[in-house]
C-alpha cells in the first residue's frame, strides 16, 4: 500500500510560479511511476505530467509543455511539479498519483494510488 500526499498549492497571479510537492510513503518510492493530474469544477480529471522511476523520462500534456516541469528525488520519496507562467485556466485541484507501470502512465485508469489534491488558483 502506498500513501500519497500533495502540498504547495495556493493563490498566485497570472504569470507567477508555484511548486507542488508529492510525498509517497509505504513502499519503495523508486519502484513507482509518478504523475500529476488536475481537475477543474465541472470537468473531468486530466493528465498534466508523468515521470519514470529513475526520472530520466517525462511526459507532458500539450497545454503545459514548456511551462511545467516534473521531477523527482528518490532519496526524499518526493515528486515535484514546478509550474511557471501560470494562466487563469490552470486553476484546478491538482492531484499526485503513483503506480508501478509497466510503462509511463498518462491516464487516470493507469494509476492506483492518489493523493487528496491541492488547490491551485491563478488570478487574472
Amino acid at each position: 500500500q502506498v500513501h500519497v500526499a500533495e502540498s504547495g498549492g495556493g493563490l498566485v497571479q497570472a504569470g507567477g510560479s508555484l511548486r507542488l510537492s508529492c510525498v509517497a510513503s509505504g513502499r519503495t518510492f523508486s519502484l513507482y511511476y509518478m504523475g500529476w493530474f488536475r481537475q477543474a469544477p465541472g470537468k473531468e480529471r486530466e493528465f498534466v505530467a508523468a515521470i519514470s522511476r529513475n526520472g530520466y523520462s517525462t511526459l507532458y500534456a500539450d497545454s503545459v509543455k514548456g511551462r511545467f516541469t516534473i521531477s523527482r528525488d528518490n532519496a526524499k520519496n518526493t515528486a515535484y511539479l514546478q509550474m511557471n507562467s501560470l494562466k487563469p485556466e490552470d486553476t484546478s485541484v491538482y492531484y499526485c498519483a503513483a503506480d508501478v507501470g509497466p510503462k509511463l502512465p498518462s491516464t487516470v485508469y493507469e494509476y492506483g494510488y492518489w493523493g487528496q489534491g491541492t488547490q491551485v488558483t491563478v488570478s487574472s
